[in-house]
């Protein structure tokens, strides 16, 4: 017995050494006589030494908690290598870790990541996250991981829209990344515009590599430059729990992006109860990347928490004019079947001081279930989309994607419904189906209200076909018109997506499909005014409308 202890104590050491040393989230874990020690070395890496019966004793508990390890939990200590050091050692021996429900951990300027790979109950304590200071501004505090590793599929040359299978080597499900850096997208028009992001699909095969067709491959890629697939954790991970408060910085205001916060890299995770606030905000300030960001995994769900969003700070954009920076609390990228359940913030979901709350980019099936946020935004894509049960604020529903996007039994206090983004073409190649909503325009202040809000020139080359939702179905919608200009002709459809489209003169050299029809069912108005179709009557004089009885 002792000697077989003895080899697992080396192994661990070993595994633990075998990692990436200059990264300041892993350590060295050793085994000797004596007291929990925790050290740093020269290279910021950690030490962690625990003694054979401290070992047995968590091992036979299940669980470690941070006060183990050295953590004082006083809101004045920074306790950033204590608590990184008790992840560390669970990670390494499959325990879950505790925090101390009635200690404040300070959480100061240290580059330290903080690697989870265990169920973590943060519970009733509270964090610190000061970021006045701060030594690297775009490192997470904690990261939940995998210890699953990507690898390559360099036989795989080209993919299909709508692809069932890959042919390839698995060891089980994978989240497949597929990238053609020669192919440019999202080709950004306006006051943030850009170059594009090179052509991305994520999606999820099983071992036998077909494909889950409920977030299919959206695009031709007839070269890829790069495809990677990383194996999905089947078993899911929580975290639960934890009282987080920022310090914001004090930093320029420039789009030099922090992202000190908590990150999820896994796939199957379940985030419970978790709270974030933010205090310090002055007139200037960095923007912040989102506290709680899903990246790169799928199968992740958000609930019963408490977010927070950002004060709205303006710079110069990449067109030499001022703009309102994004900054969120809430950030989704390259990550598939989102779920956002019973979520809220703390601020009012319709002051304008503040940014909407959430962005994410190159994403499928994303969801709001009985939430309570500022916004929905989908920037460079998403297949797929719903939104129920929930109130939307002064931001709204912003999205481009394909699919189906679904708004069902929520109340929506935007300008519009959905607001197809303008800098990316204003496209939705699939179906928008409004049921059972209310929509009450710019928060019932006096406003001429559009249900459909974007624009497209056809001037601008997006990189891609935009697409008007070919077909629309509205089915019980209130419109809460009352407060409305003098000269409000009633509620549009769509909004004027084209003031220069008023005759068959007008040639887009990038042409933008329009809708081919509109499905109406019990929409009724406050105002008494009927629904039209546009003031650009030319623009949707194609499209069919069917008012169903």
């Amino acid at each position: 017995m002792k000697y077989t202890l003895l080899i697992i104590l080396v192994f661990c050491t070993l595994l633990a050494q075998a990692q990436d040393k200059n990264e300041p989230g892993n350590a060295v874990i050793t085994s000797e006589k004596g007291e929990i020690q925790v050290s740093v070395d020269e290279n910021g890496r950690l030490h962690v030494n625990i003694s054979p019966e401290d070992l047995r004793k968590f091992k036979a508990a299940g669980f470690v908690r941070y006060s183990n390890f050295g953590a004082k939990g006083d809101g004045k200590t920074d306790d950033i290598d204590f608590l990184a050091a008790t992840h560390a050692f669970a990670n390494l021996h499959g325990l879950h870790v505790k925090a101390d429900d009635h200690a404040t951990y300070y959480i100061g300027p240290k580059h330290r990541t903080v690697i989870i790979e265990t169920d973590t109950n943060f519970g009733k304590a509270a964090f610190i996250i000061d970021d006045t200071e701060v030594e690297k501004r775009d490192a997470s505090i904690f990261m939940v991981s995998s210890s699953l590793k990507p690898f390559k599929l360099d036989k795989i040359t080209s993919l299909k829209r709508d692809q069932k299978k890959i042919d390839a080597p698995l060891p089980g499900p994978c989240l497949i990344t597929v990238t053609n850096s020669n192919v440019k997208q999202y080709i950004r028009f306006g006051l943030n515009q850009n170059n594009g992001s090179s052509q991305t699909d994520i999606f999820v095969v099983d071992k036998d590599g077909n494909v889950d067709m409920n977030a299919p491959i959206i695009w031709d890629f007839n070269e890829i430059t790069e495809i990677t697939a990383l194996p999905i954790d089947e078993k899911p991970l929580k975290v639960s729990g934890g009282r987080f408060t920022t310090i914001a910085n004090k930093a320029e205001s420039k789009y030099t992006y922090y992202s000190r916060n908590l990150t999820i890299r896994r796939s199957h995770v379940i985030v419970d109860g978790v709270e974030h606030r933010i205090e310090g905000e002055g007139d200037h300030g960095a923007p912040y990347g989102g506290f709680l960001t899903i990246n790169d995994c799928a199968y992740v769900t958000v609930k019963n928490s408490i977010l927070t969003g950002h004060k709205t700070y303006s710079t110069i954009g990449t067109a030499g004019k001022p703009v309102s920076m994004g900054s969120y609390d809430l950030s989704v990228n390259r990550a598939l079947h989102v779920s956002f359940v019973n979520c809220t913030q703390t601020n009012d979901i319709n002051d304008s001081k503040y940014w909407g709350i959430l962005g994410s980019n190159f994403c499928k099936n994303l969801l709001y279930d009985h939430c309570t946020l500022s916004r929905f935004d989908a920037h460079q894509g998403v297949a797929n989309a719903t939104i129920r049960n929930s109130t939307l604020g002064h931001m709204g529903i912003n999205a481009i994607g394909s699919g189906l996007l679904l708004v069902e039994n929520s109340t929506i206090r935007g300008k519009n419904i959905v607001n197809l983004r303008s800098d990316y073409g204003s496209t939705w190649q699939g179906e928008l189906v409004i049921r059972d909503c209310v929509f009450v325009p710019a928060d019932g202040k006096t406003f001429s209200a559009a249900l459909i809000g974007g624009s497209n020139s056809g001037q601008h080359d997006f990189g891609y076909t935009s697409y008007m939702p070919e077909r629309i179905i509205i089915e019980n919608l209130r419109i809460d018109d009352a407060r409305h200009p003098a000269n409000y002709q009633g509620p549009a459809i769509f909004a004027n997506f084209n003031s220069d489209m008023t005759d068959e003169s007008y040639q887009e050299k990038f042409p933008y499909i329009k809708t081919r029809e509109v499905i109406l069912k019990n929409v009724t108005t406050a105002s008494g005014k009927p629904v039209r179709v546009s003031d650009n009557a030319f623009m949707f004089k194609n499209v069919k409308v069917n008012v169903v009885r």
